[in-house]
Order: structure tokens, then sequence, then C-alpha cells
């Protein structure tokens, strides 16, 4: 099974109050990260059976941008193990849920989706360092007995090298 680890895009600051930072949105910078985000795996020709996010609408909202920037058709499954605080057996639980799936994509919060990530990825269980920017995603592979992290971008990676590749492909003129 192929695992997508998608940390939350910008959403400006944290509220003080836990029940309105659920309702946090994301911001501008948000919205265009999810859009370069999703254009970028799209050519990459990602293709996920399922989008698995954290409840919360900033998670949600970016689950569901990069989702249509995938051509992903299918509902957007909610799961409370993807929550802020949630617990790495939460998360394993969930990825048993979802074995027979080919390729999943999942979208949450730091500290813990970067813990599940580095969790995942490491032997015997040690913790692996990692850390998810706003916007990231990684790519990891899973076996029965183990786990392959094939890469890990962030969204401005990934705008440099758009921006690298729209330059390189267009047509060169020459001034006579």
């Amino acid at each position: 099974m192929i695992v997508y680890f998608l940390r939350h895009a910008n959403a400006g600051k944290p509220l003080a109050n836990p029940k309105k930072d659920e309702k946090r949105a994301l911001d501008k910078e948000g919205i265009e990260q999810c859009g370069i985000v999703g254009r970028a795996l799209a050519a990459l020709d990602v293709q996920v059976d399922t989008i698995i996010s954290s409840p919360l609408k900033r998670a949600a909202q970016t689950a569901s941008l990069v989702g249509n920037e995938l051509s992903y058709e299918g509902k957007l499954q909610f799961e409370d193990a993807l929550r802020p605080g949630a617990s790495f057996a939460d998360f394993r639980r969930l990825l048993e849920r979802y074995a027979k799936q080919e390729a999943i994509m999942v979208v949450g919060h730091n500290p813990n989706l970067s813990e599940f990530l580095g969790r995942t990825i490491s032997e015997n269980g040690c913790e692996a360092g990692t850390d998810l920017k706003k916007g990231a995603v990684a790519k990891v592979e899973l076996d029965r007995n183990s786990a392959l992290l094939n890469w890990s971008v962030t969204p401005k990676v990934l705008r440099s090298l758009y921006s690298a590749a729209a330059e390189s492909s267009r047509p060169k003129t020459s001034r006579k």
C-alpha cells in the first residue's frame, strides 16, 4: 500500500479557544499551497483510492482542494485518528482499516502527523526525525514488514520546480 502523508496547508495563527480553532479555515496562502501541491501530484500521476482527513476545517479544506486537483471523485473520509493529539496506536488502526486499498492519502496536523510518518518508516518502532511543513507531502510504500520513504516535498520546493520547468519549456528565441 502507498500512503501519502499531507499536512494541512497554511491556516494562519492558532486560536486560543480550541472549539473555534477547529473551525479555522485556510488562508489565501494555504489555498495557493493546495493548488501547487495538487497540480504537482497530478503531474506525477498520483492516484489515490481514498482520501482520509482530520475532521478539522483546515485539514478538510486541504484534502478537498488537493483531491480536486487529482480529479479524485470519491467521498472524503473523516477520521478522529488524524486529529491533533491522536495517538500512533489510533493511526495504526486507521491504516489497518484501509489496508486493502492500493493508495491512500492521510491529511492531518503536526506534531502528530510528522510523528506518525517517522514511526511508520523507522525500524522497530523507534522514531525517525521528520518534520512536515504546512502543505508538505510525503510518499511512503508500506509492505507487511517494512516501510520505505520514497520522497517528501514542501510547497516551496514544488513552486520552485514548477517555475524552473515553466522557464525551461519556453521556446528559445534568437536575437539577431
